[in-house]
Formats: C-alpha cells, structure tokens, sequence
C-alpha cells in the first residue's frame, strides 16, 4: 500500500493496545503461576500457549482486567474471536475500556448481523479508534437499511484529515454492495483514487465493478495497468474471464458484514510493515473470520504468524486456502517455509513437491523447489526444478531471470559439472550484466581452478564496485590478488574484508594465509586458531590444522600446489 495510505495508521498503531502491555495484576499467590506463564507466553508471542495460560489463570481470578485483556488478546491472535468476545463482555463488566474488547464485540455483532447494536454502542461512546469507528458505523448504517446515513458516515470519514482515501475506498464499496455501480465506478476512476492504483482488492474491486457497468475491456485495462500477464494466476484467471467477455460479479464487499470485514483488513494492510506484527495480526485475523472466504486475510495472518516465529500456527492458516483458488500456491510456499523454519524440512520439501506436480507451469513454484533443494545440498534434484523454471520462462525472458540461471550453475558447480556451470553464470551476467553475486561466484571459481586468473579478477573487482561492504566480496578481491602472488596488495581488502565478516572461518583462514605470505607469520597462526573456533567444515579445519602445524608453505607442498611465489606489486591495487 502506498505510503501516504500507511502514514495515518502508524499513528493510530502507536496510540493503540500494545499486545501484553498490560501492569501485572494483584492476584493470590496460587494463581501466579499461571498468570506468569501466559505473560511469557505471550512476551514470546506463543498466542495458542499464552491463551490457554490466561484462560487458566481465569479460573482464580475472573474479574480481573488484566488477565481478562490477556486473555482476549490471545484469542484474537489465533483467530478464536468467539472465545474472545465472550472473554471481552466480562472484561466490560469490569468498566475498562479496552480496544481489544471492542475489536472483538463489534466482531461478533457483524457475525450476528446486529449492526443497529454497532450504531449504538458507538453513539454511547464505544471507540477502537477515529478511522475504525467511522467506517464501522458506516457499514452497519448500511446493514441497517439506513442507506442515506450510511453515505453521510462515509463522507465524515473522507473530510477527516488524512483519511479521504479510506472513506472514498469504502464509499465506493459500499455503493457497489448497493447495487450502484456508476457511482462506484466514478468515485474509483477520480484522481482522488489514484493511491489505490497498487492496491490489489481496490483494482480487483474497480475491474469487478467496471464488468458489472459491461466494461470489460477497459476492466482488462486496469488490471494490466498493474499486473502483468503471466506472473499472478489470480490476475491472469480474472483477466481471462473479463476478455471472454463474462460479466464477472462485485464480490469484494457484498454486504455489511462482508464491509466490516473489509475494515478490519483495510488496516491490517495499512498497519502491515509500520506497527507491531502482533497488532497487525489482530485485524488480519477479525477480517477472516467475519469472512471465512477472505484468502488474502489468511495469507497476512499466516504471513505475521511466521514473522513471530509461530511456524505451527502460521502451517495451520495457510492450509486454510483451498486448492482450487487462485493463491493456493502462494499458501501452500508459505506453509513449506513455515515447515522448513520448524525443522520439518523433509514435509516442506514434499508440499513443494506435490505443489511442483499440480502447478508446475509456474516458474515461482520451480524456483521455490529448487531454492529449498539447493539449501538442502541436494543439488541433483534442484537442477530439474530449475530446468523447469528456466523453461517457463523462456518465452518471456527478462532480466529477473539471472538467478533462475545463477541457482542452476550453482548446482552444476555444485555437482562439479563445470562444462554445464560455466554457460548458465555467462547466461546470467548476459541477462544481468555486473551482478555483484555472480561476479563473485564465477570470479572465485576461476580462482580456486587456477585458471581465467585475470578475467576473475576483473569481475570480482566489479563486484567490488557494486557492493563494497559486501565482506565475502572483498574477500574474493583479496584471494584474487593472492592468487596472483600480489600479497601485498591482498592485504588492505583481506583485513577489510575480516573486518565486515569478524567471525567467517574462511575469512578468517585467508587472512591468516596472507599473513603468512607478507612474513607476519606469528598473527597468520594467530589468525588461524581464530578460524578454528569459527567452526569450519571438517575438511578445512583439517587443513588448518595442518598448517598451524607445519606451516603453509609446507602444506602447499604436501599438495603438490605451487610455492608462494611473490610478484611486484601493482601499488594502486589495479
């Protein structure tokens, strides 16, 4: 969402709840306990453990605001909004005004289709924030049957400072759920409305509503002004409908409810990226369960549950996408990243997999396997993922494509297949020409094959120029210079690059190399008992070993590698 349509909300954000911000309560000793874990619970954002913690806590204690505030909180944050407007009308009868209490009531009085109860709770001094309550009160007008009083909410909102957008937004929604197409179709077509241009539901809701208006072809025009054919199968599904010539109905707001629930997500975008996840996820999860069928709602919860480290929970809502709409995909990578961060890696590998056989067309899902295989060192199976991807996209072809040919090479590289590595980096610096990480990869290899010395030192060099603080880059510029027995040249960017990488084995133990060719022999063995306790893969600390043992020189004899052999110097590095 565009900026000017997130700045409101921060502000709203920081006047906000603060999810489990709350003073510790005075309680008997006995239910401490339990009090303790949920506010830990919760501190660690584990909603499902800090819910049931609460509600124990509960037992001992049940008039108490605190708990009680907890205890909605969870709930809302896992989606239970009808535990937590039960919980909610006893913390009201406590007196405390809580926000979200009133989230979770207005919730449950749009489920139940009691909008005049919304109407009236609000004129009675209910409120969870100005821009909430004016498009809350709005919708349930609208609910009500109260068309006129309705549109009059709707402009109130639109005259406050700062939130025009958002009342216009929902006006025009509102109007369509009415049946009132033309003015819909005028309010999003305004110049007003130009900061919804990259919002998705409002140029799902404009083409919608310019089909219903027998428009389609200038409905396919929105659509493409934004989304371009071939990367959003949700897109691409109803740009095919609109040029066949369907009349494809208005479904983003149907109803009062179903605006409401356009609310709630309304700020859970808006809040998305500028205040806490967890107070985000709060929105997310009301709108979808006001609107079970809201696929985008579920995706942001999942999304902010994986963010908070609740890779479970996160699993759980992106299986929620049924496999026959359009973002199954997306749920279904969502859910095999969650696995993977949970150490479920063999299930994350086989929902791509299966995801893989059902939507292989896409070069996302081909990627998203081979990405996962690759960061598994199965490179044998990772490179038919990206021969896939590679080849659904070789029709359109584009620059973004470098990486699918720089994963593939790595495989190969991987694999020791050089004769197929090489071709797909070239591929990939053809399509992007100085990528720094392709530079670097190739350039390196070059270096430990002792061959192309350089041609690779030329392109780390450009690497260098591209991401100068990239540490692993200007250790690539310094083992180049090395190679080529410059040492003393070696030396600046090796000690650079120790200082932006402090605690990389293979940083380390290059500096300690270097070192040892420019004679400061004592700091090269210093350095590499430094690179020991980094931890290196067993056969380098093997080697490490045996320098420190023997020296370098000695080892590279053992290797059958050419002595250390020092040339002049280039003086300016180049």
């Amino acid at each position: 969402m565009p900026d000017r349509l997130r700045r409101p909300f921060l502000m709203l954000a920081l006047a906000g709840l603060l999810p489990f911000g709350l003073p510790a309560p005075v309680m008997a000793e006995d239910n401490a306990g339990a009090y303790l874990a949920a506010r830990v619970a919760g501190a660690n954002r584990d909603f499902r453990e800090a819910a049931m913690w609460f509600n124990r806590a509960l037992l001992g204690d049940p008039a108490n605001p605190a708990i009680l505030e907890g205890a909605v909180l969870s709930h809302l944050s896992i989606g239970e909004v009808d535990k937590a407007a039960a919980i909610a009308r006893q913390l009201q009868q406590t007196g405390i005004n809580s926000q979200s209490a009133f989230m979770a009531l207005i919730a449950e009085q749009a489920m139940k289709d009691d909008f005049a109860g919304i109407v009236a709770d609000a004129r009675a001094g209910r409120s969870v924030g100005r821009l909430f309550d004016g498009l809350s009160v709005a919708w349930a007008e609208l609910g009500t049957g109260r068309m006129s009083e309705a549109i009059e909410a709707f402009d109130a909102v639109a005259t406050a400072d700062g939130l025009r957008i958002f009342g216009l937004y929902h006006k025009a929604l509102a109007l369509a759920s009415a049946g009132d197409f033309e003015g819909a179709e005028a309010i999003l077509s305004s110049p007003e409305a130009e900061a919804l241009t990259g919002v998705r539901r409002a140029v799902i809701a404009h083409a919608q509503i310019l089909s219903q208006l027998e428009r389609n072809p200038e409905a396919v025009e929105r659509i493409n002004a934004v989304f371009i054919p071939g990367q959003e199968p949700g897109m691409d599904a109803l740009r095919a409908r609109l040029e066949a010539g369907e009349p494809v109905p208005f479904d983003i707001a149907r109803d009062a409810r179903e605006g409401i629930a356009e609310v709630y997500f309304t700020l859970a975008t808006a809040l998305n990226g500028e205040a806490d996840n967890s107070f985000t996820l709060l929105h997310s999860q009301v709108a979808a369960y006001l609107r079970p069928d809201h696929v985008e709602a579920h995706l942001m919860s999942a999304g902010l549950l994986s963010l908070q480290g609740q890779y479970q929970l996160a699993s759980e809502t992106y299986a929620r996408v049924p496999p026959g709409d359009p973002t199954f995909h997306v749920a279904e990578m969502g859910r095999a990243d969650a696995l993977y961060a949970s150490d479920k890696k063999e299930a994350a590998v086989e929902v791509l997999q299966a995801l893989a056989r059902s939507h292989g067309q896409l070069i996302s899902v081909q990627k998203a396997l081979g990405d996962m295989l690759r960061r598994e060192e199965r490179y044998a199976e990772a490179v038919p993922a990206y021969d896939a991807a590679i080849a659904a996209a070789s029709a359109t072809e584009s620059p973004e494509d470098w990486v699918l040919y720089y994963a593939r090479a790595i495989c190969h590289e991987r694999l020791k297949d050089w004769e197929k590595a090489e071709p797909d980096f070239r591929k990939a610096l053809e399509l992007n020409p100085d990528q720094p990480q392709v530079l670097n990869y190739l350039g390196y290899s070059f270096l430990e094959m002792n061959t192309n010395l350089d041609e690779a030192l030329a392109m780390i060099q450009t690497a260098v120029e591209r991401q100068p603080d990239a540490g692993y880059i200007v250790d690539s510029l310094a083992w180049a210079y090395f190679r080529l027995g410059r040492y003393q040249d070696a030396l600046e960017p090796m000690e650079r690059a120790s200082v932006l990488e402090p605690v990389d084995p293979i940083v380390t133990d290059h500096l300690g190399d270097v070192y040892w060719a420019v004679g400061r022999k004592l700091e090269a063995r210093f350095q590499w008992r430094r690179a020991l306790s980094f931890n290196p893969e067993e056969k380098d600390a093997e080697r490490i070993r045996r320098k420190l043992e023997a020296g370098l020189d000695a080892v590279l004899a053992e290797e059958g590698a050419p002595p250390l052999t020092p040339v002049a110097t280039a003086g300016n590095g180049n």
